[in-house]
This record gives C-alpha cells, sequence and structure tokens, in this order.
C-alpha cells in the first residue's frame, strides 16, 4: 500500500494539515505525520523525526518555502515519489530539485485531489 507523509502536521483541528490526516484516513490511504510537536490524530501518530520515515510514496506538504530549506536534504533522503505542494507553499527551486533526483513535484491541494478523485 502506497504510504503518504503529511509533512507540517498540526494538532488543532482548523488547520489544513490536520484536515488533511483525517481526509487520508477517512480514504483509506496510509497515512503517517511529521510536525513540531508529537501527539495524534485518530490512529496516526505525529512524529518529531524525520529518520522515522520509510517507504513513504507522496509527501504532502505544509510548510511555507521560507522553512523548507531546512528540511530539503532530508526530504530528498527520504526519496519519495512525488511531494505535493499545497497552497502556500509553492517553491520553484525546490520543484527542480525534487525532479532533478527524478520526484515529481506537483502543486496542487490535497484536500481538493481527495475531494475529486484524483489523489
Amino acid at each position: 500500500m502506497k504510504t503518504t507523509l503529511v509533512f507540517g502536521t498540526s494538532l488543532k483541528p482548523s488547520r489544513y494539515s490536520n484536515l488533511a490526516v483525517n481526509r487520508l484516513l477517512d480514504h483509506n490511504i496510509k497515512t503517517e505525520a511529521f510536525g513540531l510537536r508529537e501527539g495524534k490524530i485518530r490512529e496516526t501518530q505525529i512524529k518529531t523525526n524525520l529518520s522515522d520515515f520509510q517507504n513513504i510514496h507522496t509527501i504532502t506538504l505544509y510548510i511555507g518555502a521560507a522553512r523548507q530549506p531546512e528540511y530539503i536534504d532530508k526530504i530528498l533522503q527520504i526519496a519519495p515519489k512525488r511531494v505535493i505542494f499545497n497552497p502556500g507553499t509553492e517553491n520553484p527551486e525546490f520543484y527542480a530539485l525534487l525532479q532533478n533526483e527524478g520526484i515529481e513535484a506537483v502543486v496542487a491541494c490535497t484536500l481538493v485531489l481527495l475531494a475529486t478523485g484524483q489523489y
């Protein structure tokens, strides 16, 4: 089963990253979560250590371009098949780095992709 990592997960139910975890779970998609604070959303544990993640197919980003540079190398090490840049996370320089590594960069909204059956 393909696994999605929600990158920048918040424990606050009103945050889009939190909604994404819930919607992914609603669609029976194996879901992992990375955030600044440990916690749990339903059965998904939010982890704070990126070395805990393996065999990730998709990373869906919920951190802005200004904070992304500190995570780029770690995201490349995870080696997902695709990275989704949700609204507010757009970063053309990062797209190029991903594409050079054979990783698909998708500029889209995870919630919309799920709602329209395009995920």
